[in-house]
């Protein structure tokens, strides 16, 4: 079971979906590169023609209406082949490509955001066609967009040799995720038809599933099966309301309630697994377990009231906060009760361990903090499929429990007896296999640094004695070299610890790119300390290794969450094993070489030549 438990480290605290603005200014931008719309491989990368602004409360930005408000020096920022994802703010964020046709007939694309809960997007044309501007957005009637899609479509029609402009405005109260494309007609007809087929098939099983179990209700009376087709009935619906489909087939006349649905549906939906979590789990009366469902219920309750009393910002959070405890507090109860030999519980911890993975990476698509949200719907929706697949077999599971236990009242003592003893040992067999499969699982994650996702400190101690002796034994070079952060606590203070984090996972990355080969290791064994092994490498071959290393980290600055470039270096001391040398003494002649690089100026390489006898 323990291997379950790391799915609990995934958890986070969410935070609320930014507001998305787009826009265009009617004039060119330098460094917004124009788009060539006939070009199929033109437009797979959209994203590298694509600018933004992100306008403040105050600025010009922010008050302006429309692309003429702009002032003509703003600063646009290219996407860089990016999606633009922002965390929350106030900001409103502006959106500009050039587009033009170089084939030789007046041709039709359409720009398709892939982002459903967008409270205002704007948009404009500029060029000889220019036209009014096109409104829309979960504030204004679902028609608004003049295409009954549930995503946003916007039309760009250009001549043969035209340019426009296309500016997009979007104000959001929540998270902000603006994945665009541009499409021909065809190719979103098509990629339309694959979705519907993909969607009519999740949310058709769904409701099938959902139906049964309803139906399985009325005829046993079983509460559980009630339980879960309100779980899944509930589930399904908050889905459709995130993928925008209730909003446009449901309240496409109310204005703003695609947004207030989200926490409404989202308590439900708590409300829902909790009671069926506390019915199918058996949790006795009275009990720990018991007490903690019952509160986590009368809390789901009172989100569903506040959801209509607090703006949406504030009740997000607060559901989005309720689920994921929920759904921890289910996911550790129903692994306490498969400890306590409840058999059906173990296919509901799996069926929960691939919920937490789908639910987590979802809410980052969908709050900004993941690319490529329609991929990540379609992996939840995989992940909920594969959840509601595992609780109905759970309860066949429980059913057959429940019919062997009557069978097993219908016999002897002696016989119960030893069908207790063999239910007992396979118990035990199965969870000591279990248990030796987390231990493994275990020693391996013990071996990894949770930040960087390097080796840590404990695996440079296993391994270096090994590749020392592996040296003397075959005659082959052995190379360490160790790195180090120059002035790395003048970022942390000047920038905050978070952004430090930030800085050491750059260079971790970095280190994984320049280690390329099967045999080399990278280690993070301290706090902005790095090591390099490198068997069968020399001294001149490390040089090189660690020179590429810091010449990468020197020109790839890091982004603080301003948007300051902030430049770092790295000092690298390298030594060879000489022979009759231990890895004691090879690590402290590195150490020593990576002392006199801080010592002559940092940002270089030092080797540590043998001594002279």
């Amino acid at each position: 079971m323990p291997q379950y438990l790391r799915y609990l480290l995934l958890f986070i605290g969410l935070l609320l979906v930014p507001n998305l603005s787009m826009a265009a200014h009617p004039h060119a931008t330098p460094h917004c590169l124009s788009l060539d719309a006939s070009d199929p491989a033109r437009r797979e990368a959209l994203m590298n023609h694509v600018c933004f602004l992100s306008a403040t409360p105050g600025t010009p930005g922010h008050s302006a209406e429309s692309p003429v408000e702009l002032p003509a020096d703003i600063d646009w920022t290219p996407a860089g082949g990016h999606d633009l994802v922002f965390s929350h703010t106030d900001s409103v964020y502006w959106v500009r490509l050039n587009v033009w046709n170089s084939g030789d007939t007046r041709e039709l694309w359409y720009l398709k955001l892939n982002y459903p809960l967008l409270d205002e997007v704007t948009f404009w044309r500029s060029g000889e066609q220019a036209d009014q501007p096109l409104t829309t957005g979960d504030q204004y009637p679902f028609l608004s967009r003049g295409i009954d899609y549930r995503y946003f479509l916007f039309p760009v029609t250009l001549d043969a040799g035209e340019s426009q402009t296309i500016t997009l405005r979007i104000q959001s109260s929540g998270a902000l995720n603006v994945p665009l494309s541009l499409e021909t007609p065809a190719a979103a007809i098509a990629e339309s038809n694959h979705l519907t087929l993909i969607h009519g098939l999740f949310y058709g099983a769904l409701l099938v599933f959902a139906v049964f179990n309803l139906l399985l209700y009325f005829s046993s009376g079983t509460g559980y099966y009630f339980y879960n087709a309100f779980y899944m009935a509930s589930l399904g619906l908050f889905l459709f309301a995130m993928g925008g489909f209730a909003n446009q087939y449901f309240w496409p006349d109310s204005t703003g309630f695609a947004n207030t649905s989200i926490p409404i549906l989202m308590s439900v939906s708590c409300l829902a697994m909790t009671l069926f979590g506390r019915s199918f789990l058996e949790i006795p009366a009275n009990a720990v377990a018991d007490k903690v469902l019952k509160g986590l219920a009368l809390t789901s309750t009172g989100l569903f009231i506040m959801a209509f009393l607090l703006p949406y910002n504030k009740s997000i959070v607060l559901s989005t906060t309720a689920a994921l405890i929920i759904i921890g507090g289910l996911f550790i109860i129903g692994i306490i009760r498969w400890r306590q030999g409840y058999l059906p519980a173990k296919w509901y911890v799996m069926a929960w361990s691939g919920m937490l993975a789908g639910a987590l990476i979802y809410s980052m698509a969908a709050f900004g903090y993941l690319a490529d949200f329609l991929a990540r719907e379609i992996f939840m929706q995989a992940a909920v499929g594969a959840q509601v697949i595992l609780l109905n077999y759970a309860m066949v599971q429980r059913w057959r429990l429940l019919n062997r236990k009557l069978l097993n009242v219908e016999q002897n003592a002696r016989t119960e007896l030893e069908l207790k003893v063999h239910e007992r040992t396979a118990q035990l067999r199965s969870t000591m296999r279990e248990l030796e499969k987390a231990n493994r699982q275990l020693a391996t994650l013990s071996l990894n640094d949770a930040l960087t996702g390097l080796y840590n400190r404990r695996h440079l101690d296993n391994l270096l004695p090994e590749l020392c002796a592996e040296a003397r034994r075959t005659g082959h070079p052995l190379t360490i070299a160790l790195l180090d952060a120059d002035h790395f606590k003048a970022v942390n203070d000047s920038w905050g610890h978070e952004f430090g984090d930030q800085c050491l996972q750059h260079i971790a990355d970095i280190l994984r790119r320049h280690v390329k080969r099967p045999r080399d290791v990278a280690i993070r064994f301290g706090g902005e300390e790095f090591a390099i092994l490198l068997p069968g490498t020399t001294s001149e071959g490390a040089f090189g290794v660690c020179q590429g290393i810091l010449e990468d980290i020197a020109d790839l600055p890091v982004l603080s969450d301003d948007g300051t470039p902030v430049t770092l270096t790295m000092s690298a001391g390298t030594a060879t094993l000489l022979n009759g040398e231990d890895e004691r003494e090879l690590f402290r002649r590195a150490d020593e070489a990576l002392y006199l690089a801080k010592a002559s100026g940092r940002n270089r390489t030092v080797h540590s030549e043998p001594e002279v006898s």
